[in-house]
Formats: C-alpha cells, sequence, structure tokens
C-alpha cells in the first residue's frame, strides 16, 4: 500500500465548480494550467474516491491520486496553452471494477507518446510508465473543438 500521497491541510478547489453528474456519480471539473492546479485536481480526485467509499490510504485512492497527479502535471507540462485551462473527469464502473480519469487540455499538437523510453540518469520522464503500471488501460482522444484528452482505467481492486 502506498501512504503519505493522499493527505494535506490543502483543501481541493472550490472556485473550480465541480460538477458531478447525478445519474452516473461522475465528478467533472475544471483545474487551472498550473502546478497547483494539478495537485488541487489530485485532491479533488481522493476527495471523490473517499465520497465513493475508498479511504485515502487505500491502494485504489492511491492509485487513482498518482495517476490523476502524472496525467494533470502532463496536461500542465506539455499541454499548456495560455488562457486555457484544463479539465479533469473522474468515473466510477462498480461493475467493472474501474475508475476511469480524464483530463483534457487545449494542446492539441501536442500528442503523449506511446511508450516513452525515459533517460537512463533522467530526473522525469517516468510518469507515464508509472499510468502503464497502475492503469488496465490507458490512451488518448482529441478533443472537439480543441485540444486532447488523455484517459486511464484505473482498477478498484487488485489483480488477481
Amino acid at each position: 500500500m502506498l501512504t503519505g500521497t493522499t493527505t494535506s491541510d490543502e483543501e481541493p478547489p472550490t472556485d473550480a465548480d465541480p460538477e458531478a453528474d447525478p445519474d452516473t456519480g461522475a465528478l467533472t471539473a475544471p483545474f487551472a494550467s498550473s502546478p497547483r492546479g494539478a495537485r488541487l485536481a489530485r485532491r479533488l480526485a481522493v476527495r471523490r474516491m473517499e465520497e465513493w467509499g475508498y479511504a485515502p490510504e487505500s491502494d485504489a485512492s492511491c492509485a487513482v491520486a498518482l495517476v490523476v497527479g502524472e496525467l494533470t502535471a502532463n496536461a500542465v507540462r506539455h499541454g499548456h496553452v495560455p488562457g486555457h485551462g484544463c479539465r479533469l473527469r473522474l468515473g466510477l464502473d462498480a461493475g467493472a471494477g474501474l475508475v476511469r480519469i480524464e483530463v483534457s487540455d487545449a494542446a492539441a499538437a501536442k500528442r503523449p507518446p506511446a511508450a516513452p523510453p525515459p533517460a537512463p540518469d533522467g530526473e522525469s520522464g517516468r510518469g507515464l510508465l508509472l499510468v502503464d503500471v497502475l492503469a488496465a488501460r490507458w490512451g488518448w482522444t482529441p478533443r472537439h473543438p480543441v485540444g486532447k484528452t488523455v484517459w486511464a482505467e484505473v482498477p478498484t481492486e487488485p489483480a488477481t
């Protein structure tokens, strides 16, 4: 189990105006295209996981927090377009045992690599490898009218 990745005194964004779908419970929230926005999106994801019954220290919540953190950090670092924010969407498919994470940004030209090989001595470049390990599957789709959405489906139960 991972610990220490989800607790903080800093509250998730209240100005982000998150929306919950009354039928599915899916959460959609905008966040600023900044490191602080990415951090707050991760905390919002942990809060939603707790509302769905997954304690912040659970493996499922920690995995979702890590994947949301990586995807939002990538959106901020590689998908930043001045004047445009990003969007987080979380949906729980309890029957399939999956949480679908979608992070959208406005940069359509910058697409995530399929299998990024990090430099052996590099200090970055391993985030999508982490997503690849934690997610059952992940990918990206164009976002209309502009941008892209990178998505991942994270299991809520350990693989057997």
